[in-house]
């Protein structure tokens, strides 16, 4: 089979209620922008997600990667649902599309996007991890565990398609740069960049022969509205089994409810807490985040799932330590750690209140 590309699009174009989930209407809307594109022959297959306040546009076709075409049905179905959303009056409506017009490519436009090109396999098991309430750098750890932790993926020591370790695809997205990592052998340095989740994230994974494993969002819409606009709400692709890790391997992350930059108004930290589809719809202090994992076996470009993967008891453990720590958290109320440094609160209200004082500011 010719190559085939993945693309998963997300924005939020309106919350039902407040930012708590997805009104069917918009999910309806998308099913038939993406529908007729199918009938047109633009799309090979699609599938219409959400998680918490998102729409998930899921999409195969054979236009490759930053395809015009592609990124432009992702607009026009968004600008679409938006004008559902604003007839329904929900919170925030097109808050995710930050400029007025579409200008050939979605990137730097709000809606978040994470896209592969790859031949397909004789079996290609996908998960698609969507997440709430939270940054792009909520996935460096799972993904540092997935294809690098031998105490994660037992076939980083058993298996020999693996055994030469993985390339991992660096961004600095503050100078806008980015840096390729080898692991085993540049693991500690890796971890000195990924550790810090809110400039470095890992954007692709590479085996060591340029087959790619897996591949992120990493926009950020405060860097690029320069204010606070909403939470970023991040996607990630992951591809699976035969010499990348095993779907299993690829959820054993989760069962961790690591600590991630969100929650409400974007601006403190909380636990991922794992859920099946129909608990993603964060209410607690907007929160806390959510992450969702659909599984596809793609077969000839046609999308056969989801499987709702962490529709399961072996994660309740996960999600009971992740309400306990969202307890703990929150009891901090506006003192860090539960809200994030100054620095990261940049696009708040913390530069206004610095200009609103600084004249009463006076040396020691």
């Amino acid at each position: 089979m010719s190559r085939i590309t993945l693309s998963v699009i997300k924005a939020d174009v309106g919350g039902y209620v407040g930012h708590a989930t997805m009104h069917p209407d918009l999910v309806d809307k998308a099913n038939k922008k993406l529908s007729a594109a199918r009938k047109k022959g633009l799309l090979v297959d699609f599938y219409v997600a959400s998680c918490g306040d998102d729409l998930e546009l899921i999409m195969t076709h054979k236009k490759g990667t930053d395809s015009k075409e592609i990124h432009g049905l992702a607009w026009d179905t968004f600008t679409a649902c938006t004008e559902v959303a604003k007839k329904l009056k929900l919170y925030g409506a097109g808050q995710d599309l930050l400029k007025d017009a579409f200008s050939g490519n979605i990137k730097g436009l709000g809606p978040g996007v994470t896209e592969m090109e790859f031949n397909e396999r004789k079996s290609e098991p996908i998960i698609i991890f969507m997440a709430d309430k939270t940054s792009p750098g909520a996935w460096n750890l799972p993904l540092y565990k997935m294809f690098a932790d031998p105490f994660n993926t037992a076939g980083l020591v058993i298996d020999p398609a693996m055994h030469e370790g993985f390339v991992f695809e660096v961004l600095d997205i503050k100078k806008h740069k980015k840096i390729a990592l080898s692991c085993p052998e540049e693991m500690y340095d890796l971890l000195m960049f990924i550790g810090a989740v809110d400039r470095f994230m890992i954007k692709a994974v590479y085996r060591k022969d340029g087959e790619i494993g897996a591949t992120a969002s990493t926009q950020k819409l405060s860097l690029v509205a320069g204010r606070y606009v909403g939470k970023d709400d991040p996607v990630l692709i992951v591809r699976c089994q035969s010499g990348l890790p095993a779907v299993g391997e690829a959820l054993e992350p989760f069962a961790f409810a690591h600590l991630v930059e969100g929650w409400m108004r974007g601006s403190h930290q909380g636990p991922l807490m794992p859920v099946a589809f129909h608990d993603a719809n964060p209410s607690r202090f907007d929160g806390p985040p959510r992450v969702i994992a659909a599984g596809f076996q793609l077969c000839n470009g046609k999308l056969e799932g989801p499987v709702d993967l962490f529709d399961d008891p072996s994660f309740d453990e996960a999600r009971r330590k992740a309400n306990e720590i969202a307890y703990y958290m929150r009891a901090h109320g506006p003192f860090e750690p539960h809200r994030l440094g100054l620095e990261t609160l940049e696009y708040t209200t913390m530069p206004q209140l610095m200009k609103k004082f600084e004249k009463k500011f006076k040396p020691e």
